[in-house]
């Protein structure tokens, strides 16, 4: 992640402070929703929430609400209840002691109960690496507002947020060469988000696989896109990248239009 930032009424320290707040909080979003770490939240979450409710930060309830809450809309195109299937695609780890869940789950499973708890239903395994990226963006651009920086740009591995003035352009990748060609986009919303396979690709029994998976069949898309989608936050951007991916026509365009967000499909 990187966080570059300007504000002509500030000196280099003061602004750097700022920078390392924003930094905080980015490191408070891993540390509570890592897949990857055994001591998160989200690994208390898969270990143990098939026996009983979880208290959880808010942080992380946001996150689950907001994923449930897109998995709705988007008849199940986002599904956070994925991880078997990417773990068994060798894109996330299979950590020792972890409980193996069935494909079966869905994100249909998470119980959010109003005390800020959570419960599955059944074994689950979630994995918020769709859209706890982009809520991580939105809180260090939350942390440079607040602390009055003029603007600011925070990038995330394909995840932009702009904190004031946007820039009037943003250059996306083709998928097809990557390494050598961009676009020009015009920068329609405050955040934007790009999906796309060509860097994460891998050979699995002779195929090139992306950890791109549509929940309902579990297969990977192989086809060499690159989505990107503008809204008002990050983690919108996040999640709709998913949906604009494996939904219907009609539902995406349905959906983006109730979001006030735009999709860009090279």
């Amino acid at each position: 992640m990187t966080i570059g930032a300007e504000d002509p009424q500030r000196d280099e320290a003061s602004l750097h402070a700022r920078v390392d707040a924003a930094f905080g909080a980015i490191a408070r979003v891993q540390a509570l929703m890592s897949f990857h770490d055994p001591a998160s939240e989200l690994s208390r979450l898969n270990a143990g929430a098939h026996r009983e409710p979880i208290a959880v930060d808010c942080w992380t309830w946001k996150v689950l609400a907001e994923a449930v809450r897109l998995g709705d809309a988007s008849d199940g195109a986002l599904d956070v209840a994925i991880a078997p299937v990417l773990v068994r695609l060798g894109f996330l780890p299979a950590l020792p002691g972890r409980r193996r869940a069935s494909d079966r789950g869905s994100y249909r499973d998470i119980q959010l109960h109003a005390d800020e708890r959570v419960s599955f239903a059944r074994p689950l395994q979630i994995d918020l690496g769709g859209i706890a990226k982009g809520f991580a963006v939105d809180r260090a651009a939350e942390t440079l507002a607040d602390a009055g920086v003029a603007n600011a740009v925070i990038e995330a591995g394909g995840d932009l947020r702009f904190v004031g003035t946007p820039p009037r352009r943003v250059l996306l990748r083709n998928p097809r060469a990557p390494w050598l060609d961009r676009a020009e986009v015009d920068v329609a919303a405050p955040a934007l988000a790009t999906s796309a396979g060509y860097f994460a690709r891998r050979r699995r029994r002779g195929r090139r696989v992306t950890p791109l998976v549509d929940p309902r069949s579990g297969k990977p898309v192989r086809a060499p896109a690159s989505i990107s989608v503008f809204a008002p936050t990050a983690m919108l951007a996040d999640g709709l990248t998913k949906v604009v991916a494996l939904a219907a026509p009609e539902l995406t365009r349905s959906l983006l239009r109730a979001e006030a967000a735009t999709a860009v499909v090279i």
